[in-house]
């Protein structure tokens, strides 16, 4: 089976290193890929190239992996692309090109896809579409009010009191969350969102909502028009610095399963969120089939739901997908099929993971491109090191290619065990200018 894999981060990586696991798959295209996808990319005579390539670690095989030069934005490129490869199954890895319709586009030509059509996609695209879903379904989650005028917005700053949450309504990378500790903050954010525009027409609306205390945790669930089946959870850290402090990024580091996941919590999430999810797709005729990430805070009052995503998170699913015993082929398909109540899906519930981000120094401001990784060839084959922002130079050599550069995985029988292999993967790793949080896999008590 060919697949056609888009996207060109760590999740990206991340499948196409576990799709390359099944004994369906024998050719993977990436599109356009990173240096960790593009095997063919690679020099064969580079130190690193173990390392780079998606077959390390993997079971089964594929006879040729290779990256397509056409981006992830690029619909009618991939259009083009899709019809020239004409792949058994598409993977849309990242937000906007699900934004954008290219499901319902590849679905025009007969391909089977994973991941949701442009309707569904308004679930990360639009966080009113979100909230306005959440409410009508009775499902959990912070009080809001939406805000399309900066008078209006500036003349209701602290509507729910102090910290506030403010949201640029579309699509922001991950970064278009600003929370104000004081009315000052807040007019200050008000007018980096709504008057400079800081995020494009992702903030032409602006929600605001409610703070909730407690600790946020991640749930990654398969979905199609049968069933909704979690994943293993797991926990992310999305603020730049250690301690959770700084401006939000696109995440820093993640571990999997979440220890603050008892079986109470479980059943909690399950029985007021997902399948109150699961049915609110079906009243409004929701025909969701692929990966729905559920963000949700730990609160004193049950589990609330802070945002919907559309697809693997990045980087929980470098942390998850090393848990994942069953082939992943096979559930994707299932899904593009409506077969997913039919799947038993197992995990590895005695493996822990944990995965620390590697950005580049300035992210998420500012950053230099082009310089050489180096070290890749010296992580212990047991350690993961999935690719994100990087490509080969040509020469032979790794270089960055993007803010957030690497996740190293480490895995074990206990947490601390897991977190200890990671940080030393990312001991072995240099380039200059790297960074990355020294405190993945602490919990902080933010109650």
């Amino acid at each position: 089976m060919k697949v056609l894999l888009v996207g060109n981060g760590g999740r990206e990586h991340a499948i196409a290193w576990k799709l390359a696991q099944s004994p369906l798959v024998d050719e993977i295209v990436c599109a356009p890929g990173n240096a960790g996808t593009g095997r063919a990319q690679a020099s064969d005579t580079s130190p690193s190239n173990d390392s780079i390539v998606i077959l390390r670690g993997a079971e089964g095989g594929v006879a040729e992996s290779t990256n397509a030069d056409v981006p992830a934005d690029d619909i009618p490129g991939l259009v083009a692309l899709a019809r020239a490869e004409q792949p058994d199954l598409a993977v849309i890895g990242p937000e906007v090109p699900l934004a954008l319709g290219l499901t319902d586009a590849l679905d025009a030509l007969g391909i089977k896809v994973f991941g949701p059509n442009k309707k569904c996609a308004q679930l990360e695209a639009s966080k009113s579409f979100t909230k306005s879903f959440l409410a009508r379904h009775g499902i959990p989650t912070a009080a809001y009010k939406e805000y399309t005028d900066l008078a209006a917005l500036k003349a209701d700053l602290g509507v729910f009191g102090y910290p506030m949450v403010l949201k640029a309504d579309g699509l922001a990378a991950g970064k278009g969350l600003l929370i104000a500790e004081t009315r000052e903050d807040a007019e200050a954010a008000a007018d980096e969102l709504m008057g400079a525009r800081a995020f494009g027409a992702a903030g032409d609306k602006v929600v605001v909502e409610e703070f909730l205390r407690g600790v946020e945790a991640s749930v990654l669930c398969f979905v199609d028009g049968s069933a909704i089946v979690p994943m293993e959870s797991a926990q992310d850290y999305k603020r730049i610095g250690d301690e959770d402090k700084g401006p939000n990024t696109g995440g820093m580091g993640n571990y999997s399963p979440s220890l603050l996941f008892d079986e109470e919590t479980e059943r909690r999430v399950y029985e007021e969120i997902l399948r109150p999810t699961h049915e609110g797709f079906q009243k409004d005729g929701l025909d969701f089939r692929g990966v729905l990430f559920v963000g949700i805070m730990l609160t004193k009052d049950g589990p609330k739901v802070v945002e919907f995503n559309n697809r693997f998170g990045d980087p929980e699913t470098q942390a998850v997908l090393p848990r994942l015993k069953s082939d992943l082929a096979e559930i994707m398909l299932a899904a593009t099929e409506d077969r997913l109540a039919q799947q038993d899906i197992e995990w590895d519930t005695g493996k822990k993971t944990v995965c620390v981000v590697m950005a580049a120094g300035g992210y998420p401001g500012d950053y230099s491109k082009g310089d050489v990784i180096e070290g890749l060839a010296d992580v212990p084959e047991d350690i993961l090191v999935f690719h994100a922002g990087t490509k080969p130079d040509g020469e032979g050599r790794v270089v960055t290619n993007g803010g957030r550069v690497l996740g190293v995985v480490g895995a074990g029988p206990t947490h601390e065990a897991a977190r200890a292999r990671a940080y030393e993967g990312v001991a072995r790793i240099h380039f200059q200018n790297a960074y990355y949080r020294k405190d993945i896999g602490v919990i902080y008590n933010t109650e």
